[in-house]
């Protein structure tokens, strides 16, 4: 018997001696299979390398085989998944090295698409969202730029989106972010990737549960998890497992929470992904608090704390420490309970503070790269003008002599057409150069109160006011290359304008919009940003060294066919106290805004047949008191 027991071990082993090697025998026929044809795009290096992208051992073997090969592509390619499988696992810094190699070797569009798309998501998992959000729009703008993009730059597109779509989030912009996921789930229907279309609606799952819509958020997490199922993605199974859990926890139906949080828990495990295991274990503690089983309770929170705090997720914390305190609550221990909801403070600040700070400052350094650019083109087309006036003299010269020594009227007409469009060249390059001019001044006032309330640590108001300032970001942008827009559209950016600064003034200014419901709005044209500097002065030269009540008041009205009239009335300290402060200022900054507006006036109307007008009246009561400023402004519709 013991004999023929050794000889079944001896079949066992050579069996399985036989089974080695011809795995290795087609590992290595792979390898050279690939490297004889060496293709350049990612499907075709995917569909030879596949199998062994999983096993970081066979990946690190290939990249040692393609750098003696000089297989660039090929070893982009294997870059990009090596720095995955250690993204995968936690270990980001290990991720972002390695999709730097990936996209610094990268010979063609694609990997750098890939690796750049790779590089967001790596940053976005370090909580860095600045840097995130640019490697992901970097790769977006490259792969848009390709007329007949193939099915791995589609998939690339789809990754920039939904990496978008998760910053929306960090940033509390949830419409942005659902209508990102949605655009790569467009993408990714039309390629049919089904592994992408579980990962987006599960984000947009996250979308309605960030927006406390939980049937909503159940309904998208299920679809997420259909797909899953049906592809079998253990990865997504166990993210829509945890996130069902969790939602079920937030309906009161703790049954079903902790049957989905079960089936989580081992495909965590057999994925060893620390992130969530802590976030199911914390989930699980806080269902088990919920039915009152609080010695279950306390093991997952003892596992879910241990991880988190090792690994410092700050974001998973911020649950933990909430749901721990609750637990603490609850059992009577009221100095735990009190201890960890002061962490759960500290730690949302933290992550508030960064996240707010790191945008904040990108904005302000792109804006500055955007203003200096600015000043290079107005330099250049101030130089084109001087250029053109030259061309404009020594053409006078020349019909002068032509017109003297031929005596032809015909040469005369055609010196005057010349010099007409001459002079129409050189005052569109003049509105160019104010509108350069204007746009940086405007923005950089509203960066300068967004870096006030980062300094004073108002975090509530700096969100609100990014919003705000994004919304505003975005008009300016949309109208910074037109030369004219309709007079609603100006009253939209305006009052976005006052709502913002507002926001600095403590909500202390009554502002009113009054227009004359005769008026057709959209018909009406006005140079871009052209109220802004009245209200600029009445907020800072009128109102913001006044005490007591505040208002502005902006009215317009038709005074015939041919004219309207915008009146911007405050009641304001007046413009003779105000030049008293401002003669009694150390530094008197010489404000140019109104200066600008009407050489931009005076260049708008041209073309028409009326002038404008514009007069500042001081209004005073029966002692000759100020009582506010009112700014009259007249302007031809003809």
């Amino acid at each position: 018997m013991k004999k023929k027991h050794f000889h079944l071990l001896i079949i066992f082993v050579f069996s399985f001696n036989l089974f080695s090697q011809k795995k290795t025998i087609n590992f290595e026929k792979r390898i050279d299979s690939i490297l004889k044809i060496t293709p350049s795009t990612y499907k075709e290096i995917d569909k030879i390398l596949k199998p062994f992208q999983r096993d970081s051992f066979k990946v690190k073997a290939i990249i040692k085989k393609f750098i003696t090969a000089d297989y660039k592509d090929g070893l982009a390619y294997e870059y990009i998944k090596l720095g995955n499988i250690y993204r995968k696992y936690s270990n980001y810094d290990k991720a972002v090295e390695t999709h730097k190699k990936a996209l610094n070797i990268a010979d063609n569009k694609e990997f750098k698409i890939f690796s750049l798309n790779m590089l967001g998501v790596d940053f976005r998992r370090k909580n860095i969202y600045t840097s995130a959000i640019d490697f992901n729009k970097k790769a977006l703008e490259i792969a848009e730029k390709i007329e007949k993009p193939n099915s791995g730059i589609l998939r690339s597109m789809e990754v920039s989106h939904n990496s978008i779509g998760n910053i929306y989030i960090l940033l509390e912009q949830y419409n942005l972010a659902e209508n990102s996921f949605k655009k790569a789930i467009e993408i990714a229907e039309k390629s049919g990737n089904k592994w992408s279309l579980s990962i987006n609606n599960e984000n947009i799952a996250k979308v309605k549960e960030a927006q406390d819509s939980i049937n909503a958020a159940i309904f998208y997490t299920q679809k997420a998890l259909a797909i899953d199922q049906s592809i079998n993605n253990h990865y997504g199974r166990m993210i829509c497992y945890n996130r069902l859990g969790k939602l079920h926890i937030k309906k009161g139906e703790y049954s079903k929470a902790k049957a989905f949080l079960n089936d989580a828990v081992p495909i965590a495990k057999s994925v060893k992904n620390k992130y969530y295991i802590a976030l199911i274990n914390n989930n699980l503690g806080w269902a088990n608090t919920k039915i009152k089983n609080y010695s279950k309770a306390k093991e997952h929170f003892t596992i879910s704390l241990k991880i988190a705090e090792e690994k410092n997720y700050k974001t998973a914390l911020t649950e933990i420490y909430t749901n721990f305190s609750e637990y603490n609550e609850l059992t009577g221990n009221y100095a735990e309970a009190l201890k960890y909801q002061k962490k759960h403070t500290a730690i949302s600040n933290e992550l508030l503070n960064d996240k707010t700070s790191k945008y904040v400052n990108d904005l302000i350094a792109k804006y500055d790269s955007e203003r200096k650019t600015n000043q290079i083109k107005n330099l250049a087309k101030q130089n084109e003008i001087s250029q053109l006036q030259l061309v404009k003299n020594r053409n006078i010269w020349i019909i002068v002599f032509v017109t003297l020594l031929l005596l032809l009227v015909v040469s005369y007409f055609l010196y005057r057409q010349r010099l007409f469009d001459n002079e129409k060249r050189i005052l569109t390059l003049e509105q160019d150069v104010l509108r350069t001019q204007m746009n940086p001044h405007f923005i950089f006032n509203a960066l300068n109160s967004i870096k006030h309330y980062i300094i004073n640590n108002e975090q509530k108001n700096a969100v609100h006011y990014l919003n705000k300032f994004s919304k505003l970001i975005r008009k300016i942008l949309e109208s910074s290359a037109l030369k004219e827009v309709s007079l609603q559209e100006e009253l939209e950016t305006v009052d976005l304008y006052m709502n913002i600064e507002n926001i600095r003034f403590s909500n202390g200014i009554n502002y009113h919009i009054h227009v004359d419901e005769t008026l057709d709005l959209s018909e009406i044209k006005v140079p871009p940003l052209v109220l802004q500097p009245f209200l600029e002065n009445a907020l800072w030269h009128g109102l913001s060294s006044k005490k007591g009540d505040k208002k502005i008041i902006l009215s317009v009205q038709k005074l015939s066919n041919d004219f309207i009239q915008i009146e911007i009335e405050d009641n304001g300290i007046g413009r003779k106290a105000s030049a008293k402060i401002k003669s009694n200022k150390v530094i008197n900054k010489k404000s140019i805004g109104i200066e600008l507006t009407i050489e931009r006036l005076n260049n708008f109307i041209k073309d028409f047949k009326n002038p404008f007008s514009i007069n500042f009246n001081d209004l005073l009561d029966t002692n000759e008191n100020s009582l506010g400023t009112k700014v009259i402004l007249k302007i031809p519709t003809q």
